[in-house]
């Protein structure tokens, strides 16, 4: 057994600890004992995997760094839900694709997978329980700042939350991060060196939520989680890392004396 598989081995007792999000009822369905974990070596190429690295599971809010990244790029905020939905509404439907599409598009390439696809149940799930978003979107309509259809951009919204990954999917999304917007698999440039470093500097402020600011100060990664569950992050190392852990838990860092 490889020492990646003994740290899953290791660490599975402890994802009972938590508990799945119940907020969005399709959520609360899904296999709550599951730990995988991925990594991308930049320096050899080569991509790392043991638990349950190749489960589909709902990207969620790490969907808002997809989306920045893509609207900075087609374009040229935060993490909250407010500013995310902002961000979506200025992605425009083009005469072939949809601003979903789009968004579609680029998530695969981005996490070089090209089996990424919509779950309806989630976004069915997501549109009947989304009213905080919705209340979110129209008090940004009625202060003029989002400018585009409410429920337009609320249902694209809520289908890139829906996007299906993997632990694998995000580490390779974190290796292009890593190595300043460029993929390492074919060596191309996605993303500009300045869209990848702005990026970077608000996942490790606000990429956590209320933890943020601890995990900034102890571990000090650009890092981003979603309510799926997953978690990608990004070392400056030229490593890209990746985690499925469905049970949501309190932020707790132990550091050596």
């Amino acid at each position: 057994m490889t020492d990646l598989a003994n740290l899953v081995t290791k660490n599975l007792p402890q994802v009972v600890n938590g508990h799945v999000a119940t907020y969005i009822p399709a959520l609360a369905e899904v296999e709550p004992e599951q730990l995988g974990i991925a990594i991308y070596n930049l320096n050899d190429g080569k991509i790392s995997v043991a638990g349950d690295s190749e489960t589909y599971f709902a990207i969620e809010s790490i969907s808002k760094v997809i989306t920045l990244l893509y609207s900075i790029e087609t374009l040229g905020l935060d993490f909250v839900n407010s500013g995310a939905i902002l961000m979506t509404s200025v992605i425009k439907d083009t005469e072939d694709k949809s601003a979903f599409e789009q968004i579609l598009n680029f998530t695969r390439e981005i996490c070089n997978d090209p089996q990424i696809k919509l779950n309806e149940e989630i976004f069915k799930s997501e549109q009947k329980t989304g009213d905080m978003n919705r209340s979110l979107a129209y008090y940004m309509k009625t202060k003029e700042i989002l400018k585009a259809d409410v429920e337009e951009s609320l249902t694209t919204y809520f289908k890139q939350c829906s996007m299906m990954v993997t632990a694998r999917s995000l580490a390779n999304f974190g290796a292009v991060l890593a190595n300043d917007g460029i993929k390492p698999w074919d060596n191309e440039r996605i993303v500009s060196s300045t869209t990848a470093t702005f990026t970077k500097s608000l996942m490790m402020t606000t990429g956590l939520y209320n933890a943020s600011g601890i995990y900034s100060a102890k571990i000090g990664i650009p890092t981003k989680s979603g309510v799926g569950v997953g978690s990608f992050l990004q070392y400056l190392i030229r490593l890209g890392l990746a985690f499925l852990v469905h049970h949501l838990m309190k932020l707790v860092i132990v550091l050596p004396a």
